[in-house]
């Protein structure tokens, strides 16, 4: 993914190659740190109830009325302002992330592969793995290995993490490793479509004001983020460590779960004219107070149309079918 916007077009070029590493000394000393403090009661209550979370299993769609907000207000990067005021019309959209059983229909139903289960483009002086399909996988980097992301064989939306990983009870889980274009195709099999970043920004703000960090008045989480010093340990106060099932959390005002957190989510806007990278918005399971903090509805971030990750999903939403009466 692509930080600012006078990395764009170098990242564009060069993501598939290398994953960026960061600042390892310090977050393997804070690591071993926290692994040392005890966790507390309630947190281990929340651990315990989002383990009974299976997530909604048909979740449908919300009515969203349009209005007037300003967009990219309380910016923290230079990417997501300046603010300016923006009318949205009415329109309909999920309530959750598209699911695994809802893109495994949509695969039986058409027979579609995904970008990551076909041979990807070649690229000159790629390792052999880059040569094969699969994927972008996080993992947390080691003193010998500072990347944060690898190029895994075999990862696709069926195998996230790989081929000795699967989605097996796992319906109600957000799809990842799809792509733009995945995406895309899925929008125009269902007869819908990905939403522009004015109609999810104004969706994820749901007429509240702009905070800098999903918590409630009592200090506790209400997304799936990274808690912790990232990447060296999530502490899962949230009670989860990485993807949830969707509608874990409680729903905005306007109906919407997930909308920070989770997986980020695709949208229709182009980073920049002439370049293959679209912004994706909401933050994810990895976005911490150390690095990233784009779990706010301002934040964006850009990423390649033909690639995946697995903590990359979407929404849709339907501009023809009337308000509700």
């Amino acid at each position: 993914m692509i930080g600012h916007n006078d990395k764009w077009a170098e990242q564009a070029r060069s993501n598939r190659r290398q994953f960026a590493s960061g600042p390892f000394g310090l977050m393997l000393a804070l690591l071993f740190a926290v692994s040392a403090c005890g966790e507390a009661p309630q947190q281990d209550r929340r651990k315990v109830v989002a383990a009974a979370c299976t997530g909604l299993t048909e979740p449908g769609m919300v009515w969203i009325a349009g209005g007037h907000f300003t967009m990219g207000e309380d910016a923290r990067y230079s990417e997501e302002g300046p603010p300016r005021e923006v009318e949205v019309a009415g329109f309909w959209m999920s309530q959750t992330e598209v699911t695994n059983a809802q893109f495994s229909r949509f695969v039986a139903a058409t027979g579609y592969r995904t970008e990551a289960e076909r041979d990807p483009p070649s690229l000159p002086g790629a390792p052999p793995e880059m040569l094969l399909p699969g994927s972008a996988v996080f993992r947390v980097p080691t003193s010998d290995n500072r990347n944060w992301w690898n190029w895994v064989p075999g990862a696709s939306w069926r195998n996230p993490s790989g081929p000795e990983s699967a989605i097996d009870g796992r319906d109600n889980d957000p799809v990842v490793q799809v792509t733009y274009n995945d995406a895309l195709a899925y929008a125009q099999w269902a007869g819908l479509s990905l939403p522009s970043e004015e109609q999810w920004e104004f969706a994820a703000r749901a007429g509240a004001e702009s905070l800098p960090e999903p918590k409630d008045a009592a200090g506790n989480p209400t997304a799936n983020y990274y808690q912790g010093v990232f990447p060296a340990r999530d502490l899962g106060e949230d009670g989860f460590t990485a993807r949830a099932p969707v509608g874990c959390f409680p729903a905005n005002a306007f109906g919407l779960h997930d909308m920070i957190g989770n997986v980020w989510e695709w949208t229709t806007a182009a980073a920049r004219p002439g370049l293959p990278v679209n912004v994706i918005k909401g933050g994810s399971y990895l976005c911490a107070a150390n690095y990233c903090a784009r779990y706010r509805p301002a934040a964006r971030q850009f990423q390649e149309r033909d690639l995946g990750t697995d903590h990359i999903g979407f929404r849709l939403v339907d501009n023809q079918l009337p308000a509700p009466r």
